[in-house]
């Protein structure tokens, strides 16, 4: 099989797209089939100020790139969750944001969110707390990465927030929803989520990617990423679900695209609605922050923020870090984890 359009030999081969092409032509496709999702999508404009969510895996910073490449501003936050695991892993990733803004994007801002440092704990600590030492941080994680993001891109001036999950991440999420039937949730899955009420505009501009097609960028790209899932992981109900649909789509191509364009046309036709009786956002009493809870925010709850001042992320609470900094991760990276093997 050769290269649709130079007839090489060395060919990337997608057979849900009866496409074939060679790594050059492989990421001018990636590259431009982005900027068709943001447009179909109406996702941003070329004034939007964009904010990356990056983990130091291959979709964030395959995002970064593309976007990059396609000349959006766009800067970049990593949240610091304090996940060492074996592999020093919130350390690893770090390094490699570090290391790809430095190479890739060196004019863009990277805003770097401790957690332990700006709030006390890591995310293992207080998952432990809340949960009596049972179950894993997952929902603790979560939580706090949305309010993060959130409250940076307000308070930063950012328009658009933008996560780098691809189409294995929605349609797995997609699966869930669908066999709970829940209404809610599948009423707000969409490839862009508007601000609102104080939430910021969220976009996923490689929603119609499949995993391994981000993978391919990186590589193609040279792109030096985390390969290491969280440690949290394993057993993860996503991945069961991403098994299941990996399964599917080896007897049917094109099965997960199908399954996910699909329900956004039935979607936007109107077939899945939130529920009437929605309750309306306010302000926390605390941060500020929207929320549906009274009183405090679950995030002010979890965390047990009660004055304002403790729940303030600022600039001064933010720092981008300095080069020095950076070399003391890389130095337990080593310690912890072969690097030159990842």
């Amino acid at each position: 099989m050769r290269c649709r359009k130079c007839n090489s030999s060395a060919v990337i081969n997608m057979r849900h797209h009866k496409l074939a092409l060679c790594g050059e032509h492989y990421g001018e496709w990636f590259v431009d089939s982005t900027q068709r999702a943001i447009e179909k999508y109406k996702m941003f404009d070329r004034d939007a100020r964009i904010l990356v969510a990056v983990s130091g895996g291959k979709d964030s910073l395959a995002l970064w790139d593309v976007l990059t490449r396609l000349g959006y501003t766009s800067d970049g936050l990593y949240i610091g969750l304090g996940i060492q695991g074996d592999i020093a892993y919130s350390d690893q990733s770090l390094a490699r944001i570090r290391e790809f803004q430095e190479k890739v994007v060196p004019a863009a801002t990277l805003h770097v969110v401790d957690i332990q440092e700006t709030y006390g704990k890591t995310i293992p600590q207080i998952a432990r707390e809340n949960t009596r030492g049972h179950g894993k941080p997952c929902a603790a994680c979560g939580l706090t990465k949305r309010y993060v993001m959130n409250r940076l891109a307000a308070e930063r001036g950012y328009t658009v927030l933008a996560t780098g999950h691809n189409l294995d991440d929605e349609a797995a999420v997609l699966m869930q929803n669908t066999l709970h039937w829940q209404t809610g949730y599948l009423a707000r899955q969409a490839p862009v989520l508007e601000a609102s009420d104080g939430l910021a505009r969220k976009v996923k501009p490689f929603c119609r990617f499949y995993e391994r097609e981000t993978a391919t960028y990186a590589l193609v790209r040279g792109i030096d990423y985390v390969y290491d899932e969280c440690p949290h992981a394993v057993g993860n109900l996503t991945n069961f679900y991403k098994t299941l649909l990996n399964q599917l789509e080896n007897e049917s191509p094109g099965a997960k695209l199908q399954f996910y364009i699909q329900f956004l046309k039935a979607r936007a036709e109107g077939f899945f609605q939130a529920p009437a009786d929605k309750t309306e956002l306010h302000a926390c009493e605390v941060c500020g922050q929207p929320t549906t809870a009274p009183g405090r925010c679950a995030f002010c709850r979890m965390w047990n923020i009660t004055s304002a001042q403790s729940a303030v992320i600022s600039a001064d609470a933010i720092p981008v870090r300095g080069q020095d900094e950076f070399d003391d991760v890389e130095a337990r990276v080593a310690e912890s984890v072969d690097v030159s093997g990842l």
